[in-house]
């Protein structure tokens, strides 16, 4: 009998820490970022640039630089989910954003082709 307590005590503890993993990634998640479009490239191969807000910098480029332009940036990141970014925002337009932690939805893209930072990020952009 004392075994099966100790099972259900067992199971019970590592629901609730696996639960609290669960909560402290559903707030970052939840995180606000501000941003800028720098470069609305051909077939949605944009460039935004974090103005505000910590993204680990293992995610972002921390200096890249246009091939085109020959100009550089710094914390910027490629749009990955670009059917789901506003028309509306153009380039230099500031604008708040959440990182789209769900699924893939699919995007049927172009082909064609303008530089972008290696490193990509899917966003959601929100209201202020």
């Amino acid at each position: 009998m004392n075994l099966m307590k100790l099972f259900i005590l067992l199971t019970a503890l590592s629901t609730i820490i696996l639960s609290a993993g669960d909560c402290s990634n559903k707030k970052n998640s939840n995180a606000k970022y501000k941003g800028r479009l720098e470069i609305k490239g051909i077939c949605f191969n944009y460039t935004i640039k974090l103005l505000e807000g910590n993204i680990d910098t293992s995610k972002i480029a921390g200096k890249w630089v246009d091939e085109v332009t020959n100009k550089s940036y710094t914390n910027v990141f490629a749009l990955e989910n670009p059917c789901y970014f506003p028309d509306s925002i153009k380039q230099g337009d500031e604008f708040y954003f959440r990182l789209d932690t769900s699924a893939n939805k699919g995007c049927i893209k172009c082909l064609a082709y303008y530089p972008t930072p290696p490193k990509r990020l899917p966003i959601i952009v929100i209201e202020k």
